[in-house]
């Protein structure tokens, strides 16, 4: 995409928003990163795939692989073996196949653009049923790796669980789900700072996608109202 077209596709208050989220996320790196720069990395690629997901672009799941990747590695070096598991092993490849989704179902032929779903009662009943499930069964996984703030942990896998499923579902309610997670996120790393000052910046990065996935959710709820408008 040209940059003059990126300009054009996106509205004012989206650049405004993303340009304050790359700012508050380089400021906080550069005062308390502590010279990680994969971290500085993963979290301008983070925002910049959120941005994109609230326009229901499949550049979203992409720049989403690369960005579980790197916060997977991130989430090791201070054992939270719960969001290094989730992210390379759910959200990654989970990313994947929404790509692949996305692809398949754009509007109006438009691969700019994802069609919204609208999930039936019955589906959502079993969302939540599975989450449950994946709830229980990774607190004793994360358990019986020491994993460091276990609670906090399993309620994040719990989040990410939902939030990977509706985004693969054209759901708009994965933003939602994802601000839980941003949410959960961001108490975990408050407590990793306490112990290591560094980790400040990855609690800025948490709460500049809580600020993207609660637009993400708005820009979603556009979009359905817009494509349904259009049908009817």
């Amino acid at each position: 995409m040209e940059r003059k077209a990126v300009f054009n596709y996106f509205t004012i208050p989206e650049l405004i928003l993303w340009i304050l989220s790359v700012l508050s996320i380089v400021l906080s790196f550069c005062f308390f990163g502590g010279g990680n720069y994969l971290t500085l990395i993963a979290s301008v690629i983070g925002v910049t795939s959120l941005i994109f997901n609230a326009k229901g672009n499949p550049t979203g799941p992409v720049l989403g692989v690369v960005f579980s990747v790197l916060y997977g590695i991130i989430s090791f070096t201070f054992s939270y073996y719960g969001e290094m598991i989730t992210y390379l092993g759910m959200t990654a490849p989970m990313a994947i196949v929404t790509l692949i989704v996305w692809l398949k179902n754009p509007y109006n032929g438009s691969r700019s653009e994802v069609t919204v779903n609208k999930l039936r009662r019955k589906e959502s009943v079993l969302i939540f049923i599975l989450t449950a499930v994946v709830t229980v069964a990774f607190y004793f996984i994360l358990k019986a790796f020491n994993t460091a703030n276990i609670i906090p942990s399993t309620i994040s896998v719990s989040t990410s669980f939902l939030a990977v499923y509706l985004t693969f579902r054209r759901s708009e309610y994965f933003a939602l789900a994802y601000a839980a997670n941003d949410v959960v996120l961001i108490v975990m790393w408050i407590m990793a700072t306490v112990e290591k000052l560094m980790y400040l910046s990855v609690v800025v990065c948490f709460m500049a996608f809580l600020a993207n996935d609660i637009y993400g959710y708005i820009s979603w709820r556009r979009m359905y109202r817009r494509q349904n408008a259009a049908v009817s």
